[in-house]
């Protein structure tokens, strides 16, 4: 494993492509695909087959090799080359046949969700912790200063002497004072900790329905998730992009789906949509549009009580960033794709939206 592999054979023209230029590209660093696997945490028989083209790796790992060579070189690829190099991502992803890539970018994200919930376990047992403590150093100095104020009651007389010891309680009462601050900081930020926790355990659980969706397309040769095959209304599809060769490529992508694809250009283009249908099943739209992007636009449909309830998937250029998804996240975004975007990933994604909302309607929810 520690010398690169020959080309696989049999190879679209733009998947050899894409491997001769991570090839150049690995080859300048000088190590072995082994060390290098290594070094990025990554399975050296996974990293060994992006190079010889048998696999399209995810951008992330691509750019992993734009920044490792640029320090081992001392200087940073040109926008010109990586543009060069995303454009050979993107053609060779969109001739790809097979599911395994869409596998491969579920898994990740559904590993990425996974840790956010881990961590934000973890978090919210250390806050925890701290917010029992607080509590109890808040009332064993009650304790205290009812002691006090107890002797202040009982032996007036000694007035004066009290008077004294009155700094005393004055400096119990700030310290109490200061920990309930703390445990009012604490508690909020429990709170969120929790909240974030539910929110990547309903990641998780969404990716892992879109992993079941693609196994069960492997089976059948056929990628519906079972609803639309159903002698029942489908719903509709929002498509917002701003670049018409995108809105197309979708299309083309999501026209076996057998439902209605409204396709927009910009963000008040799809709020005007939303205004004269209810039946979307989930809206697609992309992040990085002109005069009101994605974002805006997603905050303005989570305002409508007609539609706040409207799963929105974020197509977005700029990967899968952890602050870019947490933004989109916080914007009211469910999922996101990454651009160049992976067609079996997109047809999954939608398929399960679709069927939860037939499962809604089903129920009348």
């Amino acid at each position: 494993m520690g010398e690169l592999r020959p080309l696989a054979e049999d190879l679209t023209q733009e998947s050899r492509a894409l491997a001769q230029a991570l090839r150049e590209l690995f080859d300048g660093l000088g190590v072995s695909v082994r060390r290098y696997a290594a070094r990025r945490s990554r399975d050296p028989g996974t990293f060994s087959r992006y190079l010889s083209g048998s696999r399209v790796p995810p951008w992330e790992a691509v750019m992993d090799l734009f920044t490792d060579l640029a320090e081992h070189r001392g200087t940073a690829a040109t926008p010109e080359a990586i543009e060069l190099v995303r454009a050979l991502h993107r053609a060779a992803v969109t001739t790809s046949t097979s599911p395994k890539h869409a596998v491969e970018v579920l898994e990740q994200q559904l590993a990425d969700a996974d840790r956010v919930s881990r961590r934000s376990t973890a978090r919210g047992d250390v806050l925890g912790d701290a917010l029992l403590d607080r509590k109890h150093r808040i009332a064993d100095l009650e304790v205290r200063l009812s002691q006090l104020e107890a002797a202040w009651n009982a032996e007036r007389e000694r007035a004066d002497l009290l008077a004294s010891g009155r700094p005393d309680v004055s400096e119990l009462l700030r310290e109490r004072d200061t920990l309930q601050d703390e445990v009012a900081r604490l508690s909020a930020e429990l709170l969120a900790a929790h909240k974030q926790r539910d929110e990547a355990e309903a990641r998780c659980e969404l990716l892992e329905r879109q992993l079941e969706t693609i196994e069960k397309v492997q089976q059948t040769a056929v990628l519906s998730g079972g609803a639309a095959r159903a002698p029942q209304r489908m719903p509709r599809i929002l498509i917002v992009d701003d670049q018409a060769d995108n809105l197309l490529a979708m299309t083309a992508v999501l026209s076996t789906l057998d439902q209605e694809l409204v396709t927009v250009s910009s963000g008040g283009e799809a709020l005007k949509a939303l205004l004269h249908h209810d039946d979307f099943a989930v809206i697609i739209m992309d992040v990085q549009m002109p005069d009101m992007d994605g974002y805006e636009t997603a905050a303005h449909i989570k305002r409508r009580p007609r539609t706040r309830d409207v799963p929105i998937i974020f197509l977005t250029a700029m990967g899968t960033d952890p602050e870019h998804s947490a933004r989109g996240y916080a914007a009211g975004a469910v999922d996101y794709i990454g651009k160049p975007f992976d067609p079996w990933v997109l047809r999954a994604k939608v398929a399960v939206f679709t069927g939860i909302y037939l499962e809604r309607r089903l129920h009348g929810h």
